[in-house]
């Protein structure tokens, strides 16, 4: 008989030292705006040491190859093996919207406003502002063989607080908030640290199957909310990792090949397709 080792205190040890990585960079810091810097850096560092090396996440602008950019997004998680450039320019980042797998909001409280607007609706704003640009996808190599462009992989979007303020005796207002989203702005997850983590079920939820743009933003305006799962408060961490996880690598997998020809375009160049 082989030995065994309770899974249950490990993912309890996990979360532990998740939620003790989280609050390190924050307690101390009375500043709103340092205040925000900081639990914006925690996440990233969180999400940088438990993440595998294939993704890179940074604060950052997503531009497209028209030259359209996002609004500055809190955290992206994009590709760093099959992007071939990320611009950096006085202190920003600027990734290609080919190269994004999915972008965060960051907020102390689930509760609050900016601009007269719920941070769940200004989630959805900011998510919205880089699923709309502009992605092109071109032919690809693998195993020696050469396939056509693949469709459009989604884009999830989420939000990331510490804390939740709304009434605890149900979610309702809490729901709300995220079924109001619609097409673009739709939220997939999000991680409440002291409440628990949830994510959204939508209808219909087939993969995007047909080739373009136009076949992503079909797929957007289809989407219908249907519910949100929220975890245990002692496991929020632990399974919103899980869940991101699995959007990652099992709905998104490999972003589709960048066109490089439609960014040379914007300075009068190309590259020889035929090699």
């Amino acid at each position: 008989m082989p030995n065994k080792i309770e899974l249950k205190q490990l993912f309890n040890g996990l979360q532990k030292q998740m939620s003790a990585q989280l609050n390190t960079n924050r307690e101390f810091i009375e500043h709103p705006g340092s205040k925000g810097d900081s639990l914006e850096n925690a996440w990233i560092e969180w999400l940088r040491k438990y993440l595998p090396n294939r993704y890179s996440v940074d604060k950052a602008i997503v531009i497209d190859h028209e030259g359209s950019i996002s609004h500055q997004m809190d955290i992206v998680i994009y590709d760093n093996w099959f992007t071939p450039f990320i611009f950096s320019q006085n202190g920003f980042y600027y990734i290609p919207a080919e190269g994004v797998y999915a972008v965060f909001e960051v907020k102390p409280d689930i509760q609050g406003n900016v601009d007269k607007q719920n941070y769940i609706e200004y989630a959805g704003d900011k998510i919205e502002s880089v699923r709309v640009l502009k992605r092109e996808a071109a032919s690809f190599i693998n195993g020696g063989k050469k396939f056509d462009a693949r469709p459009l992989t989604k884009i999830v979007g989420g939000i990331l607080t510490s804390t939740n303020s709304f009434s605890h005796k149900n979610n309702n207002t809490l729901v709300g908030h995220i079924q109001s989203l619609q097409n673009l702005k739709t939220i997939d997850l999000g991680c409440i640290a002291d409440y628990g983590s949830f994510y959204v079920d939508y209808k219909p939820n087939e993969e995007i199957e047909k080739v373009g743009q136009d076949a992503y933003l079909e797929f957007y305006q289809k989407r219908k909310f249907s519910s949100v799962e929220f975890s245990k408060p002692e496991h929020s961490m632990v399974t919103f990792f899980m869940q991101l996880t699995r959007y990652l690598q099992q709905a998104i997998g490999t972003i589709p090949a960048i066109n490089l020809n439609a960014y040379l375009k914007s300075i009068g160049e190309e590259v020889d397709e035929q090699i």
